[in-house]
């Protein structure tokens, strides 16, 4: 746990000086705060949302993108010219367990990293968010925080597609279905107290709920709805990503691909029905990634998923995910659940 201050103490003690800038207007380069290198910051906070706000450029060209936390990409990248200063800003989770809500606790406070294929940062300033809304994830390891390279889930992808005042809080974990996401007090009993009138809540529970009936599947949906709506959220089902799975004539019209278990439960029209008895948004994401994944072929595909590095079908690249976190973000606005004007 990161010591404790107020925030009027946060905003003083991280503040950089000359660090304001409006986006195209060239500034003298501001001293970096003590707690940066030019590739890393760590900020001593407790845990929380934080509004960040960066400034990008140098006296050469650069393209800068920032992630943080576990592996989580905050930033796209951003190109900037000779000269150049560059303002952005996001917000962002804070927690710990930092990453999968199962796994270990990671490193206290605030960690951003800088990258991008020649990043330059010439200030940085985080400040406790005062209007946020939470988008939070409940899903598996094909949304989760992933520890390891190359492994990424499309919510470890998703906050770089948003703007300041919307925050991923993403407590996916792997491994989970929906029986065991429910059971778990690390899990569902972690996240439903968190949930504010307003927030999001986007749910994608299928690939381990390889045994599970359609009964209780469609129970535990259910319940999940029930529990985010008690809280004053709002549910939104997301059906599965597709695996990899070709069929001869190159479609994924089979049980492996489309998540149908081993009791023939067909995981995305359960989803579909549920959302549409109790009214819920539906994101049919297995729909998207479906007529994608056909639409690049077999060959094409291979580049979303790990299959050159683990012969892997059922999980992303770090390139896969942020194009599925890309669908999804499309949906989001698509649907009216985020304003247009919220997303990048």
């Amino acid at each position: 746990m990161g010591r404790r201050v107020s925030a009027a103490a946060v905003a003083l003690c991280l503040a950089v000086p000359g660090a304001v800038a409006t986006a195209g207007t060239a500034h003298a380069a501001p001293r970096l705060p003590g707690n940066c290198t030019a590739t890393a910051c760590h900020f001593d906070v407790p845990p929380g949302t934080y509004d960040v706000q960066v400034l990008l450029g140098g006296d050469s060209a650069a393209v800068t993108a920032v992630s943080g936390e576990s592996r989580r990409s905050l930033l796209p990248e951003t190109a900037t010219g000779a000269g150049e200063r560059v303002a952005r800003s996001f917000t962002v989770d804070v927690r710990t367990p930092e990453g999968e809500p199962t796994g270990p606790d990671g490193t206290s406070g605030l960690d951003l990293v800088v990258g991008g294929s020649a990043p330059a940062l010439a200030g940085i300033r985080v400040t406790p968010a005062r209007h946020v809304r939470q988008i939070l994830l409940v899903g598996d390891s094909t949304v989760c925080d992933q520890p390891g390279a190359p492994y990424s889930g499309w919510g470890q992808q998703l906050p770089q597609y948003l703007r300041k005042g919307l925050s991923v809080a993403n407590y996916a974990d792997s491994g989970e279905s929906t029986v065991s996401y429910l059971a778990d007090q690390r899990l569902w009993g972690t996240v439903r107290p968190l949930i504010r009138p307003g927030d999001l809540v986007l749910v994608q529970l299928a690939h381990n709920d390889k045994t599970t009936d359609a009964a209780t599947y469609r129970a535990n949906l259910e319940t999940l709805v029930a529990g985010v709506r008690e809280q004053g959220g709002r549910p939104v089902l997301v059906t599965p990503i597709v695996r990899r799975w070709f069929n001869a004539d190159g479609t994924l019209n089979n049980g492996t691909a489309l998540l149908v278990n081993s009791l023939g439960v067909d995981h995305p029209a359960v989803v579909r029905s549920v959302a549409g008895d109790e009214g819920v948004p539906l994101i049919d994401l297995t729909a998207r990634t479906k007529a994608l994944v056909e639409s690049l072929g077999v060959e094409g595909s291979k580049a979303l998923y790990l299959y050159d590095e683990k012969r892997d079908n059922t999980h992303t690249s770090a390139y896969g995910a942020t194009v599925y976190a890309g669908l999804v973000r499309d949906e989001l606005v698509a649907r009216h659940l985020v304003p247009a004007g919220g997303v990048r």
